[in-house]
């Protein structure tokens, strides 16, 4: 493997560490209505689990109120059920006997600081994932050099690449955090 696949796979797997990092923080309630907290929201129709979107439309109507359309009146309930279920969400959801309405709590300094808590977990994570295919790349150059299949000065100019790389990705990790941490702290 030259030095650019190398560097091309490196690449490839830190960037999916970081969108990993992006969805889950997407889920996460920050006292506004957002949609992408409900992506995690599995209903039982029809004998079956489903994602939530594949049951019903999520509409924002404003910034305290989601409102799901169900495809099929019939799942009213289930569609009830499983986001009253899902203790992670926290959420009361009324229905009309047409429509599910999602009424999103203003947060709490309390839960506001749980929930920077938990960010800082999924960054951790994120940086132990990096860290990981770091480590594999480098792994991979050292059995290259062994090898003499890469010279000292390719593997000098290598490790410096990956070194530089991995230090702007984690400062992108931080900075995505960080307006994360802001939203939610913001009242």
């Amino acid at each position: 493997m030259d030095e650019k696949e190398i560097l091309n796979k490196l690449t490839a797997k830190v960037n999916e560490s970081i969108a990993k990092l992006e969805n889950d923080l997407k889920t996460f309630k920050t006292g506004r209505a957002n949609p992408a907290i409900l992506d995690n929201v599995k209903v039982e129709v029809y004998g079956s689990v489903m994602p939530l979107k594949q049951v019903c439309s999520i509409n924002v109507l404003d910034a305290k109120m989601i409102q799901l359309v169900p495809f099929d009146p019939t799942t009213l309930s289930n569609i009830s059920d499983a986001i009253r279920n899902d203790s992670s969400l926290g959420l009361n959801p009324s229905d009309d006997g047409h429509v599910v309405r999602l009424a999103i709590p203003a947060l709490t300094e309390e839960r506001r600081r749980e929930l920077v808590k938990q960010i800082k977990v999924k960054v951790e994570e994120c940086f132990v994932r990096i860290r990981g295919s770091r480590h594999e790349t480098i792994k991979e150059l050292d059995a290259q050099l062994k090898e003499k299949t890469l010279s000292q000065e390719s593997y000098n100019r290598v490790l410096k690449q990956i070194e530089s790389f991995i230090q702007n990705q984690k400062s992108v990790v931080e900075s995505t955090a960080d307006k994360k941490e802001q939203e939610i702290m913001t009242i």
